[in-house]
């Protein structure tokens, strides 16, 4: 891993950062339902789900969405120097546009939208998330995604 300034992030604005792929397994799914609270058959019947236009169990689309750090963590991205932290702010946008199967495999895009000081020490960066599904012409989800970067 390497470092760059912040002012170097800055003149990235438009590049893309692509992970490696990720299974998303039903085991995956299971946890997570069971985090949320959220077990509609589609998401831990596999018999159930087999009956419906998908041909078996899919993720929660938070779930997907929640995948973000992960594919972060694997990217090939540098380190700010001297940052302190980094925390989320929040999104513009989200949208779920293709099912996740239990088995397939993703991979997250990273296009850094926009990077401005708010305050001195302060940086509010936005990216845009996209999620890929192995053989999928559509991709899972896109959302617009902003954080903040305390140097």
């Amino acid at each position: 891993m390497y470092a760059i300034t912040i002012e170097e992030l800055a003149q990235r604005v438009g590049s893309v950062r692509v992970s490696e792929w990720v299974e998303v397994t039903q085991t995956m799914i299971d946890r997570f339902a069971e985090a949320t609270g959220d077990h509609q058959f589609i998401h831990v019947d596999p018999e159930a789900a087999k009956s419906t236009p998908f041909g078996g169990t899919i993720a929660h689309g938070f779930l997907t969405l929640s995948l973000m750090p992960m594919l972060a963590e694997k990217i090939d991205q540098p380190v700010v120097q001297g940052m302190k932290m980094g925390v989320n702010y929040g999104g513009n946008k989200v949208r779920f546009l293709t099912p996740v199967r239990s088995g397939s495999r993703v991979r997250g895009h990273f296009k850094l939208l926009s990077l401005q000081e708010k305050r001195p020490g302060q940086w509010q960066q936005t990216n845009e998330f996209t999620v890929e599904i192995e053989g999928e012409e559509k991709p899972a989800l896109i959302a617009e995604w902003i954080s903040q970067i305390f140097v």
